[in-house]
């Protein structure tokens, strides 16, 4: 196990315990979306702002690899769906433990949507990569979502909670997971899951809005976050994923942060 433990203090800051993820999979699910077309280039930014890790495909390490600039750390995402075939929410495996370490990577990801008609399979593919991970000393990071037709609420707190404890259950060593809205509420997720918890981010949305939202999931024990969109579709990356690490590493207030970003970086 030292293997993983050297491997994650690539991708979660060894002071604070905390990372800032910044996911770039979604040439895969939704094509060369705004921000993720020159992957070179996004990944630099997001590294010059600070960013602990960012995931992606076997696309990102054979396409977005530099060559210079600040260091970050690489998680390689095993699952996959596009947004155009008959069911998104099921994920298959498209990758292995095995080519991610030939790849270079830091960590690994699946994702398994509970509560989908193939969570069964999700679930199954999820175990055997915890048990591959802790064969190889590979940091695995589960992408938990509560989605599909018995789901009332994607963001309830007894769904999340719940999606959350059953990746700390099969092995996960991080696990991504929707906000629930507030820090009690919250608190819960946390609490129920063995592991550290970061939280998901979603579509572009209002800059202090997303902050706020990151203020919340810290102060409800988060131990960091997974935000893609927000970040590499921002006009500029670099100060947003710098405000973002400013709440997430040196507990400023989302107001602080905002506060920054509003002056260029200049505060």
């Amino acid at each position: 196990m030292r293997g993983k433990q050297i491997r994650l203090e690539r991708i979660m800051n060894r002071d604070t315990g905390a990372t800032v993820i910044v996911p770039m999979d979604h040439g895969v699910s939704s094509g060369p979306i705004a921000g993720v077309i020159d992957l070179d280039e996004s990944v630099n930014l997001v590294a010059q702002g600070g960013a602990n890790a960012v995931i992606g495909h076997i696309g990102l390490a054979m396409h977005g690899h530099r060559k210079g600039g600040p260091d970050i750390g690489l998680i390689l995402h095993l699952s996959a769906s596009t947004d155009m075939g008959p069911d998104p929410n099921n994920k298959v495996l498209v990758n292995t433990v095995t080519n991610a370490l030939k790849m270079g990577a830091d960590g690994v990801s699946v994702h398994c949507n509970i509560g989908a008609d193939s969570e069964a399979r999700m679930l199954e593919d999820l175990g055997r990569i915890a048990v591959e991970c802790m064969e190889w000393g590979m940091p695995l990071l589960a992408m938990m979502y509560p989605r599909g037709p018995n789901i009332i609420n994607e963001k309830g707190v007894d769904e999340v909670k719940h999606a959350a404890r059953v990746a700390s259950e099969l092995g996960a060593d991080i696990v991504k997971t929707p906000y629930t809205g507030d820090p009690d509420s919250f608190r819960e997720v946390t609490a129920g899951c063995h592991v550290p918890v970061v939280v998901a981010g979603g579509a572009r949305g209002d800059d202090l809005a997303t902050l706020q939202m990151i203020e919340g999931a810290m102060a409800g024990g988060a131990a960091g976050i997974s935000i893609g969109r927000n970040a590499f579709q921002h006009p500029h990356p670099d100060l947003f994923v710098r405000a973002m690490a400013q709440v997430v590493h040196e507990h400023r207030s989302a107001e602080e942060a905002a506060e920054m970003l509003r002056a260029g970086g200049r505060v």
